[in-house]
């Protein structure tokens, strides 16, 4: 029988993140409204951030405001650095909550401005407080392969913040490759320690195409039980805050290599090319996925 895989569609906000052209609020929507039509289940819609630090999520609020509730079967997500922005968050309709904190000091200082513990300890508190407002909560850890400022990454780091965000119950971790630098080898060891650790804990993994090793991490990450994957439509994205972080595995590029692989997704390919390309044309430039510039095969 063929395997069930998830994708969360993070173009609206890791994907958009780092682009030059702001997007306005209907275009927004209107990529949103795409994907879910698409047939994806869950979308990080925004993040709760100081519009000086990320402008084009300037206009979270509005976002969400346009969109109203998720329809049947979808989910809305929206990422949260500190409280302010989890009360922003919690205002909204917003589905899930992704908090998120770096396995490394470097980057921690330079996208939450805070020590990695501090970070983490607001997470342990703000975990409770998600799930009494009736909202899923999910930690990313960033740079989990590799820090842009620190370099190596020991796996040790990744574990024991994945341990701690068990223990307050939190219902995912989500392991990122922020700046592109795992392989599947290291994505197979991670992995290994985090199931012999945690062994319960629900995974999604974050891949970024930086030296064009995405796909080949979602096979080993796949082959070690994961099935729940970051993608963004086109292949956009990227950190503000790590030089050269490239993109995310292109949403296309994925569904191709679920469809060769007898792998379910439940989104459609054409209409996923079609929203890539639709996509490229607003922010006025080609787009790094691979799917939506080929002819379709077979």
């Amino acid at each position: 029988m063929s395997r069930r895989v998830t994708i969360v569609e993070s173009g609206p906000r890791d994907g958009l993140q780092s682009e030059q052209q702001v997007l306005p609020t209907a275009d927004k929507v209107e990529l949103i409204t795409r994907m879910v039509a698409a047939g994806v289940g869950r979308i990080e819609v925004a993040s709760f951030v100081h519009p000086r630090l990320v402008p084009q999520m300037a206009d979270a609020e509005a976002v969400l405001a346009a969109l109203g509730p998720a329809p049947t079967g979808a989910s809305y997500s929206g990422l949260v650095l500190n409280r302010r922005g989890l009360e922003r968050a919690l205002a909204t309709t917003v589905d899930e909550i992704g908090f998120v904190v770096a396995a490394a000091e470097g980057y921690n200082q330079a996208n939450q401005r805070a020590p990695v513990d501090r970070t983490m300890a607001e997470i342990e508190v703000m975990i409770p407080e998600a799930h009494d407002a009736g909202r899923f909560a999910s930690v990313t850890i960033s740079v989990a392969w590799g820090d842009p400022y620190d370099g190596e990454v020991p796996g040790s780091a990744v574990i024991e913040l994945a341990e701690r965000a068990a223990a307050a119950g939190v219902d995912e971790v989500a392991l990122g490759d922020t700046i592109g630098v795992a392989v599947p080898a290291t994505v197979t060891a991670i992995l290994g320690s985090m199931q012999r650790v945690v062994p319960h804990l629900a995974l999604r993994c974050h891949f970024h195409n930086t030296r064009q090793t995405g796909l080949a991490n979602v096979v080993a990450a796949l082959d070690a039980g994961v099935t729940v994957f970051d993608t963004s439509v086109g292949g956009i994205g990227g950190s503000p805050f790590a030089p050269n972080a490239g993109g995310n595995v292109a949403t296309e590029d994925l569904l191709f290599l679920a469809s060769r692989s007898d792998l379910e997704t439940g989104v459609d390919y054409e209409a996923t090319v079609d929203t890539a390309r639709w996509l490229g044309g607003r922010l006025g430039h080609e787009l790094p996925g691979s799917g939506h510039r080929l002819d379709p095969w077979p």
